[in-house]
């Protein structure tokens, strides 16, 4: 089975430095380029139309898992495997983009569950003002920093509630918390729930039946898979670079259905997790199911690219759904 993860990086290892003098191609020679690595085109007008809207070197990572490997060596090569259609690589990026639009489906539900969780507690301990006061975080809070950061956000702001409050109330920028948390971006999210004091952060946490530290440290990895799906990155074997803590005593991440952390599976895992215990995600785990059963079933090594185990249906998180 291939490994396709490390793609760039197995073609790039070994090679001297060289001069880049590849000329700018137009659609039709970056079509006859493809066909002539082997890649067959069904319908011309259809691929052109596909390139004309899709660059092709965003193209060209969607076409490494239908190329051959070098038998020696184990590298890809430039040739495409038999019988692939330019219609396979459509296929792959689409999915792509359709796994990110449901990541960020989801990562909207969280954002805002969250939100309500900690604006709700802060205001019932600490008031309306929670926010603005350091005693009410933990010591080593760059509280300064970070509020300077919030009120900057605010007074770039054009909500109107923003404005009504500006108009009406003193003490501008320094909102309420329940209408400071909303303009709050999920990185100062999971900044936000971090530098709470360890109590506040265990009730918190309880909400979504998490110890504490998992839970800021979720935060802290969703913000980084944010932004992924926000720069329309390349997301489905994608080999992430922060990598979430898995509870090894948790009964979800024990054998024989143990995920991986470093790749796309991990990322709906979590998601389905929070969802869960927000109480708003069966919708989400059915299109997840949906969207990802015909992608592993038509290619054999999306499985382990994406670091889906075979029987990952039997897993507690989607057997619930099913």
């Amino acid at each position: 089975m291939r490994n396709l993860g490390g793609f760039f990086m197995r073609i790039a290892m070994n090679s001297p430095l060289i001069k880049y003098l590849k000329p700018a191609l137009s659609f039709q020679a970056q079509l006859e380029k493809l066909q002539a690595k082997g890649l067959i085109i069904n319908n011309w007008s259809s691929a052109l139309q596909s390139l004309s809207n899709t660059n092709y070197y965003r193209l060209s990572a969607y076409c490494l898992p239908f190329k051959r490997s070098d038998t020696s060596s184990g590298n890809i090569t430039e040739q495409f495997q038999d019988n692939v259609t330019f219609e396979n690589v459509i296929d792959l990026y689409e999915f792509d983009r359709k796994l990110r639009l449901l990541v960020m489906d989801g990562l909207e539900r969280i954002e805002i569950s969250v939100r309500t969780s900690i604006a709700y507690h802060l205001a019932h301990s600490y008031g309306p003002f929670a926010l603005s006061n350091p005693q009410n975080f933990h010591q080593q809070f760059e509280h300064n920093t970070w509020l300077a950061q919030i009120n900057n956000e605010i007074e770039r702001s054009r909500e109107y509630f923003i404005e009504h409050y500006k108009n009406k109330y003193l003490g501008y920028p320094n909102l309420p918390i329940w209408m400071a948390i909303e303009v709050l971006s999920f990185g100062a999210l999971s900044v936000l729930f971090k530098g709470l004091k360890n109590e506040d952060k265990r009730i918190i946490a309880e909400g979504y039946k998490l110890h504490p530290k998992t839970l800021a440290n979720w935060l802290y990895f969703l913000t980084y898979v944010r932004n992924i799906c926000a720069h329309h990155s390349r997301l489905w074997n994608k080999d992430l670079a922060i990598k979430p803590k898995i509870d090894a005593i948790n009964e979800l991440w024990l054998p024989p259905i143990t995920p991986r952390n470093d790749r796309s599976y991990i990322i709906l895992l979590i998601i389905r997790k929070l969802l869960t215990t927000a109480g708003n995600g069966i919708d989400w785990a059915i299109s997840s199911e949906k969207l990802i059963q015909p992608i592993i079933e038509k290619y054999d090594w999306a499985h382990e690219s994406m670091g889906i185990p075979r029987s990952w249906l039997d897993h507690p998180l989607w057997k619930e759904v099913q």
